[in-house]
């Protein structure tokens, strides 16, 4: 669906975006992340065709987005991280507009509207006016005119700022009802919410792709981790025993069983089972703990991140 190679864009001469080069599938969900000034915004805005590039090429669908804007535009959805809304106008009149913009025909206009209320739960909000509207509200009628023309392609910047957690939940739903139906493309601060709702990972620093790939392919090639386990016995001895191994938290202590997080690589975990069979402790469970997205994201993009290549599927 998307094809980025050797993208750059200067503003005089400082670099925005340096050589990115990734693709990504037809009806994947794919994360976004980086720093503030890490140069997402520019990027986005190449693949929205609201920004020409300096150098390199975006494929979107098949077209050119520097040759063929108009094309690519027609298989977009942009939600940037301020909604474009006209306040003085009703949710359904809004949308209704933005479709004819977007080249819908008049018979369809309808229909369209109703489809696109119906993805983002805005039917009974059709006669609100906007300026009336919560700022949760608002956010899913910025995201209903990015859907209301059946784009392939859906590029939502922030789409979860400023919610609260009722309506973050709410908006990883609707995100999750657009797989496979649309090609989406996440940025956003809130980790938790990229990990929940992504295929895959695209982490940007300094202008360039330090990586690429799923959570666990990133924890895995980063050698970070960690190994989680479930004893029955002396809360002391299990500690002492993994002392000399990892960071170890009590995730959880249910009388005398206890489940541990052992901040150790997954290949450690023989011996993780030693040290704790070895203390007379009884091993109830023992898996490979998930390197949490946070601590993925920090050791990526601090000092500038290590080479896509390093770290790249």
């Amino acid at each position: 669906m998307i094809q980025v190679e050797g993208l750059t864009k200067y503003y005089g001469e400082h670099a925005a975006v340096r050589d990115l080069a990734f693709t990504i599938n037809k009806g994947e969900v794919i994360g976004f992340l980086g720093l503030n000034g890490a140069g997402k915004t520019t990027t986005l805005k190449i693949l929205g065709c609201v920004l020409l590039p300096t150098s390199g090429r975006v494929v979107i669908d098949g077209y050119d987005a520097v040759r063929d804007p108009h094309e690519v535009r027609k298989r977009i959805g942009f939600l940037p991280d301020t909604p474009p809304l006209y306040d003085e106008m009703t949710v359904g009149e809004y949308l209704a507009y933005v479709a004819q913009l977007r080249g819908v025909s008049s018979q369809e206009v309808r229909a369209r509207v109703t489809e696109a209320e119906e993805k983002t739960a805005l039917r009974e909000k059709d006669g609100a006016l906007i300026s009336t509207l919560s700022h949760g509200y608002r956010q899913r009628v910025g995201v209903a005119q990015a859907l209301v023309h059946r784009p392939a392609f859906l590029i939502l910047d922030e789409p979860t700022s400023g919610l609260d957690p009722a309506q973050i939940r709410g908006m990883r739903e609707l995100i999750r009802s657009l797989k496979g139906a649309h090609t989406v493309l996440v940025s956003s601060h809130i980790l938790p919410e990229i990990s929940e709702t992504c295929d895959r990972l695209l982490i940007i620093s300094g202008g360039q792709l330090v990586a690429q790939g799923t959570e666990e392919e990133l924890a895995r090639k980063l050698g970070g981790g960690s190994v989680e386990v479930e004893v029955r016995g002396d809360k002391a001895k299990a500690l002492e025993a993994l002392a000399g191994l990892g960071p170890v938290t009590v995730a959880q202590e249910d009388g005398t069983v206890l489940s541990l997080r052992v901040e150790v690589s997954p290949d450690q975990r023989p011996q993780v089972a030693r040290a704790l069979v070895g203390a007379g402790l009884e091993l109830l469970r023992l898996d490979r703990g998930a390197q949490r997205l946070e601590s993925i994201f920090l050791s990526l993009t601090r000092n500038g991140g290590a080479s896509s290549q390093e770290v790249s599927s």
